[in-house]
């Protein structure tokens, strides 16, 4: 086998770097919703969803550059809300019926995932800054 072949056999790789894995949910995030419908029900929920989806990375970055303990965890607890918010709407897609598919389900267990470890995160944050 040559090197390509092997890579199709190989797991997908995860992203651990949550700056890059966020930015990666939000870029996700912003296709999928360019493939939902342009108008009415449809229209509104990729709104939404790419306000949601892309605000998760740019608080965790603005997180990652606050001035104090105290603007750190402020920013950090947006992010969990944010991402929780985008699985909401997509959820209510699926369950609309507007859009359905191995895409959708695959956003909304990143979003489950990514709320996991921001909330996790803000929580071991405050438990740190009480120390």
């Amino acid at each position: 086998m040559n090197r390509i072949d092997t890579d199709i056999l190989e797991e997908p790789k995860v992203i651990y770097d949550l700056k890059e894995r966020t930015k990666k949910f939000a870029l996700d995030g912003i296709i999928f919703a360019a493939s939902l419908p342009k108008h009415g029900t449809g229209k509104i929920f990729a709104h939404q969803l790419v306000r949601a989806a892309t605000s998760v990375g740019a608080n965790y970055r603005a997180a990652a550059l606050a001035q104090s303990k105290a603007s750190f965890i402020a920013k950090l607890s947006i992010a969990p809300e944010e991402v929780d918010e985008t699985e909401y709407w997509l959820e209510l897609i699926r369950g609309a019926e507007i859009q359905t598919g191995d895409g959708l389900n695959d956003l909304i267990t990143e979003a489950d995932e990514l709320t996991r470890i921001l909330a996790a995160s803000r929580i071991r944050a405050r438990l740190n800054s009480e120390k």
